[in-house]
Protein backbone atom coordinates (compact mmCIF):
# COMPACT_ATOMS: atom_id res chain seq x y z
CA UNK A 1 0.00 0.00 0.00
CA UNK A 2 2.80 2.35 0.94
CA UNK A 3 4.66 1.45 -2.25
CA UNK A 4 1.58 2.25 -4.31
CA UNK A 5 1.14 5.58 -2.55
CA UNK A 6 4.80 6.43 -3.09
CA UNK A 7 4.51 5.53 -6.77
CA UNK A 8 1.48 7.81 -7.14
CA UNK A 9 3.24 10.66 -5.38
CA UNK A 10 6.31 10.17 -7.53
CA UNK A 11 4.23 10.05 -10.69
CA UNK A 12 2.39 13.24 -9.72
CA UNK A 13 5.68 14.95 -8.95
CA UNK A 14 7.09 14.01 -12.35
CA UNK A 15 3.89 15.16 -14.03
CA UNK A 16 4.10 18.46 -12.17
CA UNK A 17 7.69 18.95 -13.33
CA UNK A 18 6.75 18.11 -16.91
CA UNK A 19 3.83 20.52 -16.76
CA UNK A 20 6.08 23.22 -15.35
CA UNK A 21 8.55 22.67 -18.18
CA UNK A 22 5.78 22.90 -20.77
CA UNK A 23 4.49 26.10 -19.15
CA UNK A 24 7.93 27.67 -19.17
CA UNK A 25 8.51 26.64 -22.78
CA UNK A 26 5.13 28.02 -23.82
CA UNK A 27 6.31 31.40 -22.55
CA UNK A 28 10.01 31.34 -23.49
CA UNK A 29 9.70 29.81 -26.97
CA UNK A 30 7.75 32.74 -28.50
CA UNK A 31 10.08 35.20 -26.76
CA UNK A 32 13.22 33.50 -28.07
CA UNK A 33 11.70 33.22 -31.53
CA UNK A 34 10.88 36.93 -31.60
CA UNK A 35 14.30 37.96 -30.28
CA UNK A 36 16.05 35.85 -32.92
CA UNK A 37 13.77 37.14 -35.68
CA UNK A 38 14.54 40.76 -34.77
CA UNK A 39 18.30 40.09 -34.66
CA UNK A 40 18.31 38.33 -38.02
CA UNK A 41 16.19 40.97 -39.70
CA UNK A 42 18.85 43.58 -39.01
CA UNK A 43 21.18 41.70 -41.36
CA UNK A 44 18.44 40.96 -43.91
CA UNK A 45 17.39 44.62 -44.02
CA UNK A 46 20.98 45.74 -44.54
CA UNK A 47 21.37 43.50 -47.58
CA UNK A 48 18.02 44.63 -48.95
CA UNK A 49 19.07 48.27 -48.60
CA UNK A 50 22.40 47.55 -50.33
CA UNK A 51 20.58 45.67 -53.09
CA UNK A 52 18.18 48.60 -53.49
CA UNK A 53 21.14 50.97 -53.83
CA UNK A 54 22.48 48.83 -56.68
CA UNK A 55 19.10 48.65 -58.44
CA UNK A 56 18.57 52.41 -58.18
CA UNK A 57 22.00 53.08 -59.72
CA UNK A 58 21.31 50.52 -62.46
CA UNK A 59 18.03 52.30 -63.22
CA UNK A 60 19.77 55.69 -63.15
CA UNK A 61 22.25 54.60 -65.82
CA UNK A 62 20.08 52.32 -67.96
CA UNK A 63 16.53 53.62 -67.44
CA UNK A 64 15.20 50.24 -66.26
CA UNK A 65 15.52 47.88 -63.31
CA UNK A 66 16.77 44.32 -63.67
CA UNK A 67 15.52 41.06 -62.17
CA UNK A 68 18.73 39.32 -63.28
CA UNK A 69 20.98 39.43 -60.24
CA UNK A 70 24.00 38.18 -62.19
CA UNK A 71 23.62 41.13 -64.57
CA UNK A 72 23.30 43.47 -61.60
CA UNK A 73 26.50 42.14 -60.03
CA UNK A 74 28.36 42.40 -63.34
CA UNK A 75 27.17 46.01 -63.61
CA UNK A 76 28.53 46.80 -60.14
CA UNK A 77 31.89 45.20 -60.93
CA UNK A 78 32.46 46.71 -64.36
CA UNK A 79 30.45 49.92 -64.90
CA UNK A 80 32.02 53.27 -63.97
CA UNK A 81 30.25 55.66 -61.63
CA UNK A 82 30.14 59.26 -62.83
CA UNK A 83 30.43 61.81 -60.04
CA UNK A 84 30.64 65.59 -59.97
CA UNK A 85 33.41 67.10 -57.88
CA UNK A 86 32.28 70.46 -56.55
CA UNK A 87 34.32 73.43 -55.44
CA UNK A 88 32.72 76.73 -54.50
CA UNK A 89 29.04 77.65 -54.39
CA UNK A 90 26.80 80.41 -55.67
CA UNK A 91 25.99 83.27 -53.35
CA UNK A 92 22.51 84.54 -52.60
CA UNK A 93 23.31 87.65 -54.63
CA UNK A 94 24.27 85.55 -57.66
CA UNK A 95 21.12 83.43 -57.34
CA UNK A 96 18.94 86.55 -57.04
CA UNK A 97 20.57 87.88 -60.21
CA UNK A 98 19.34 84.78 -62.04
CA UNK A 99 22.54 82.75 -62.09
CA UNK A 100 21.84 79.05 -61.63
CA UNK A 101 24.11 76.04 -61.15
CA UNK A 102 23.52 74.97 -64.76
CA UNK A 103 24.22 78.44 -66.14
CA UNK A 104 27.40 78.71 -64.09
CA UNK A 105 28.64 75.34 -65.33
CA UNK A 106 27.84 76.34 -68.92
CA UNK A 107 29.86 79.57 -68.55
CA UNK A 108 32.80 77.63 -67.13
CA UNK A 109 32.68 75.00 -69.88
CA UNK A 110 32.63 77.67 -72.58
CA UNK A 111 35.59 79.40 -70.95
CA UNK A 112 37.54 76.12 -70.80
CA UNK A 113 36.81 75.40 -74.46
CA UNK A 114 38.08 78.82 -75.51
CA UNK A 115 41.22 78.45 -73.44
CA UNK A 116 41.96 74.96 -74.80
CA UNK A 117 41.50 76.15 -78.40
CA UNK A 118 44.06 78.90 -77.89
CA UNK A 119 47.22 77.49 -79.49
CA UNK A 120 49.35 79.90 -77.50
CA UNK A 121 48.28 78.33 -74.21
CA UNK A 122 49.19 75.00 -72.64
CA UNK A 123 47.97 73.57 -69.37
CA UNK A 124 49.64 70.83 -67.38
CA UNK A 125 46.41 69.88 -65.64
CA UNK A 126 42.89 70.96 -64.81
CA UNK A 127 44.08 73.04 -61.87
CA UNK A 128 46.14 75.19 -64.22
CA UNK A 129 43.24 75.48 -66.66
CA UNK A 130 40.84 76.68 -63.98
CA UNK A 131 43.40 79.09 -62.57
CA UNK A 132 43.71 80.65 -66.03
CA UNK A 133 40.02 81.08 -66.75
CA UNK A 134 39.30 82.40 -63.25
CA UNK A 135 41.92 85.06 -63.80
CA UNK A 136 41.41 85.88 -67.47
CA UNK A 137 37.99 84.95 -68.84
CA UNK A 138 35.74 88.01 -68.98
CA UNK A 139 32.46 86.11 -68.66
CA UNK A 140 33.72 84.13 -65.68
CA UNK A 141 34.88 87.31 -63.95
CA UNK A 142 31.70 89.18 -64.86
CA UNK A 143 29.59 86.54 -63.10
CA UNK A 144 31.89 86.24 -60.10
CA UNK A 145 32.74 82.61 -60.75
CA UNK A 146 36.33 82.73 -59.55
CA UNK A 147 36.81 79.69 -57.31
CA UNK A 148 33.71 78.00 -58.74
CA UNK A 149 34.49 74.58 -60.22
CA UNK A 150 32.59 71.51 -61.35
CA UNK A 151 34.33 68.41 -62.76
CA UNK A 152 32.73 65.12 -63.79
CA UNK A 153 34.94 62.14 -63.02
CA UNK A 154 34.55 58.38 -63.35
CA UNK A 155 35.15 56.34 -60.20
CA UNK A 156 34.88 52.73 -59.11
CA UNK A 157 31.19 51.83 -58.83
CA UNK A 158 31.46 49.61 -55.75
CA UNK A 159 33.73 52.04 -53.91
CA UNK A 160 31.48 54.97 -54.76
CA UNK A 161 28.22 53.33 -53.72
CA UNK A 162 29.40 51.45 -50.64
CA UNK A 163 32.40 53.49 -49.42
CA UNK A 164 34.82 50.60 -49.06
CA UNK A 165 32.41 48.18 -47.36
CA UNK A 166 32.59 45.81 -50.34
CA UNK A 167 34.95 45.11 -53.20
CA UNK A 168 34.72 43.01 -56.36
CA UNK A 169 35.35 39.82 -54.34
CA UNK A 170 32.71 40.43 -51.67
CA UNK A 171 29.93 42.36 -53.44
CA UNK A 172 28.10 39.11 -54.31
CA UNK A 173 26.93 38.99 -50.67
CA UNK A 174 24.30 41.67 -51.26
CA UNK A 175 22.13 39.34 -53.34
CA UNK A 176 22.08 36.60 -50.67
CA UNK A 177 19.52 36.34 -47.85
CA UNK A 178 21.38 36.10 -44.52
CA UNK A 179 20.68 33.01 -42.37
CA UNK A 180 19.41 31.08 -45.38
CA UNK A 181 21.22 28.34 -47.27
CA UNK A 182 22.70 30.93 -49.65
CA UNK A 183 19.28 31.69 -51.09
CA UNK A 184 19.08 34.78 -53.27
CA UNK A 185 16.56 37.55 -52.79
CA UNK A 186 13.46 37.18 -54.94
CA UNK A 187 13.47 40.06 -57.43
CA UNK A 188 10.76 41.15 -59.85
CA UNK A 189 10.58 44.21 -62.09
CA UNK A 190 7.84 46.05 -63.91
CA UNK A 191 9.57 48.39 -66.33
CA UNK A 192 6.36 49.16 -68.23
CA UNK A 193 4.24 50.47 -65.37
CA UNK A 194 2.36 53.67 -66.25
CA UNK A 195 0.67 56.13 -63.94
CA UNK A 196 -2.89 57.35 -64.46
CA UNK A 197 -1.36 60.26 -66.40
CA UNK A 198 0.34 57.81 -68.76
CA UNK A 199 3.83 58.45 -67.37
CA UNK A 200 6.12 55.43 -67.50
CA UNK A 201 7.62 54.63 -64.09
CA UNK A 202 9.82 51.51 -63.92
CA UNK A 203 9.29 49.57 -60.67
CA UNK A 204 11.16 46.82 -58.87
CA UNK A 205 10.63 44.64 -55.83
CA UNK A 206 13.12 42.55 -53.83
CA UNK A 207 11.85 40.07 -51.23
CA UNK A 208 13.07 37.79 -48.45
CA UNK A 209 10.30 35.49 -47.15
CA UNK A 210 10.24 34.46 -43.49
CA UNK A 211 10.69 30.85 -44.64
CA UNK A 212 14.12 31.75 -46.04
CA UNK A 213 15.79 33.22 -42.95
CA UNK A 214 13.73 31.71 -40.10
CA UNK A 215 13.40 28.15 -41.39
CA UNK A 216 15.59 26.61 -38.67
CA UNK A 217 13.60 28.14 -35.79
CA UNK A 218 10.50 26.79 -34.05
CA UNK A 219 8.18 25.54 -36.77
CA UNK A 220 4.92 26.39 -35.02
CA UNK A 221 6.05 29.92 -34.21
CA UNK A 222 7.01 30.39 -37.86
CA UNK A 223 3.59 29.15 -39.00
CA UNK A 224 1.91 31.52 -36.52
CA UNK A 225 3.97 34.48 -37.74
CA UNK A 226 3.18 33.82 -41.39
CA UNK A 227 -0.51 33.34 -40.57
CA UNK A 228 -0.67 36.67 -38.70
CA UNK A 229 0.92 38.59 -41.55
CA UNK A 230 -1.27 36.99 -44.20
CA UNK A 231 -4.42 37.76 -42.23
CA UNK A 232 -3.33 41.40 -42.16
CA UNK A 233 -2.72 41.16 -45.93
CA UNK A 234 0.97 41.89 -45.38
CA UNK A 235 3.86 40.25 -47.16
CA UNK A 236 5.17 37.39 -45.00
CA UNK A 237 8.75 38.57 -44.87
CA UNK A 238 10.82 41.64 -45.67
CA UNK A 239 10.81 43.48 -48.97
CA UNK A 240 11.68 46.75 -50.70
CA UNK A 241 9.80 48.32 -53.58
CA UNK A 242 6.54 47.27 -55.18
CA UNK A 243 5.89 46.18 -58.76
CA UNK A 244 2.22 47.19 -58.65
CA UNK A 245 2.36 50.67 -57.16
CA UNK A 246 5.13 53.32 -56.89
CA UNK A 247 6.34 53.65 -53.29
CA UNK A 248 9.76 55.24 -53.79
CA UNK A 249 11.34 51.81 -53.32
CA UNK A 250 10.48 51.84 -49.61
CA UNK A 251 10.96 48.82 -47.38
CA UNK A 252 7.96 47.31 -45.62
CA UNK A 253 9.71 47.92 -42.29
CA UNK A 254 10.11 51.66 -42.95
Amino acid sequence: MKATRAFVVCTLAVAAVVMAIFCVQSVTTPIKFEETRVQREVAVIKNLVDLRTAEVEYHHQKGVFTANLDSLLLFLKTAPKKEVLKEGSLTDKQLEAGLTENKAVKILNEAKKKALKNKNLTFDNNDALYAYIWENDAEVKKNGLQGFRRDTIESNMIQSLYKGEYDATTIDKIVLIPFSENLRFEVEVNNDYKTSQGIRVPLFEARAPFTAYLADLNEQELVNLIDREEKLEHYAGLKVGDIYSPNNNAGNWE
